[in-house]
């Protein structure tokens, strides 16, 4: 392989291993959240106890792909990487909340909780800066 694919290559790699960490991280809480917090508690405060937990995971997961591929993909490839696990991450989202449960992408939007979609909506957005910001944190302790 040429020298100018291995950042790409290690940037998709980077990509899938965080998009891989996440989407468990977030089924194994899912897995907590649906049957045993969504009845006592509903589906708004389910959703946002689980936030700060997801948060955590976002924060690790990119911590290990910084850590695992950092040395090969420069600086300006982090917020490509931060996008491809977002696309990732929505199009596992329309395959299950859509597709599998047999609803159309307007009967699963309006579905969601106004306060905690929104909050989800915004988790989105530090899912996809996660990786960069994490490289950054790395490059100011100089420790990959």
């Amino acid at each position: 392989m040429p020298a100018s694919h291995r950042p790409r290559g290690a940037a998709i790699r980077a990509a899938f291993a965080y998009f891989g960490l996440v989407f468990a991280a977030g089924f194994a809480l899912g897995a907590v959240r649906v049957p045993f917090l969504v009845p006592r508690l509903g589906e708004r405060h389910a959703e946002l106890l689980e936030m700060p937990f997801m948060f955590v995971a976002l924060y690790l997961a990119a911590g290990y792909a910084v850590r695992r591929f950092g040395a090969a993909i420069g600086a300006t490839a982090w917020p490509w990487v931060g996008a491809l696990a977002l696309a990732l991450l929505l199009g596992a989202e329309l395959l299950l909340g859509v597709i599998l449960a047999g609803r159309d992408l307007a009967a699963w939007l309006a579905s969601r909780d106004p306060v905690s979609g929104s909050v989800y909506l915004l988790m989105l957005g530090v899912y996809a800066a996660m990786p960069w910001l994490r490289r950054g944190i790395a490059t100011d302790r100089h420790d990959p």
